[in-house]
């Protein structure tokens, strides 16, 4: 369970900085934990098979990625780079 954190976390973090604009700790947590999800079934509907930490890491990276991406058309979110004071 400690592990599924923590890979959720990294991978929500790379997340972020992919797509310039996180949620901060808790939210990239979440965001890498539902990305973890997304992406195993991403990643097992395409029959792309990952094995290990890095491989986790990765197809989470990549569900949290495409999980930013339909936030952001759905509300109309903006990264945290373009937004002005």
């Amino acid at each position: 369970m400690l592990w599924f954190l923590l890979i959720g976390l990294i991978s929500g973090w790379l997340a972020s900085m992919i797509s310039r604009g996180g949620f901060g700790f808790w939210g990239d947590l979440v965001t890498g934990v539902i990305g973890s999800f997304i992406g195993g079934s991403i990643f097992n509907y395409m029959g792309i098979s990952t094995y290990g930490i890095i491989g986790s890491i990765i197809s989470s990276t990549v569900g949290a990625v495409i999980l930013l991406w339909v936030i952001r058309i759905i509300f109309h979110v903006a990264p945290a780079a373009s937004k002005k004071d």
